[in-house]
């Protein structure tokens, strides 16, 4: 018999339901990933504001590049040995949909990283904003593909501040990035942990 034949073929309503099955297997993973979603926001806003701290007090080039190029790779090194560690021990469901999320974000966190290290210069006036809207696609793509409309929204209104952003004098673009890692990351980050908290209540 030919194996084609032997495939079950799924009916509509078994679509739908592998369908519904696989968005709530990788909405449960992802709530896991609250606190990570947070940490970034905290450390993107520690940063900037650093940034401008260093400034105002008179130490901005002894101690700005010592943040920049430690915060951020320090935070990529814990989110990994979370996901090896953590998430992994507890089994939680892995879908194609989180490893495209997952893949997603790496691209876009290292992207970013070298970006800013290397290329900054190169972008000039459009780093800050290009910064935000590549953040922002990722965060409404993930918060569409798990139906969680907290994330998307911080990610529309990110996406917004991005555009905004294009029209400020570059000395204020350190603000958008600090009120795009509350409005982006942070709340929706916290809320995503309510949201899992409520469910294993």
């Amino acid at each position: 018999m030919d194996r084609k034949m032997e495939k079950k073929k799924l009916t509509p309503e078994e679509s739908l339901r592998l369908i519904t099955q696989t968005i709530e297997e990788t909405k449960q993973r992802l709530q896991e990933d609250g606190h990570i979603i947070i940490l970034w926001g905290v450390l993107m806003f520690t940063v900037f504001f650093s940034q401008y701290f260093f400034s105002w007090v008179g130490l901005y080039k002894k101690f700005d590049i010592i943040w920049t190029t430690a915060l951020f790779p320090l935070g990529a090194i814990y989110t990994f040995i979370y996901y090896r560690k953590t998430v992994n021990k507890k089994n939680l469901p892995k879908t194609l949909l989180t490893r495209v999320i997952g893949t997603m974000g790496w691209a876009m966190g290292m992207n970013l990283m070298v970006m800013g290290f290397l290329f900054s210069q190169k972008l000039g006036d459009a780093m800050a904003p290009v910064f935000i809207i590549l953040l922002a696609l990722s965060m409404i793509v993930t918060g569409a593909s798990i139906q969680f409309k907290p994330l998307f929204i911080g990610g529309l209104l990110l996406n917004l501040i991005g555009f905004v952003t294009f029209w400020l004098d570059r000395d204020y673009h350190g603000f958008s990035l600090m009120l795009g890692a509350v409005v982006g990351l942070i709340i929706p980050g916290i809320l995503l942990n309510k949201a899992r908290r409520k469910e294993n209540v």
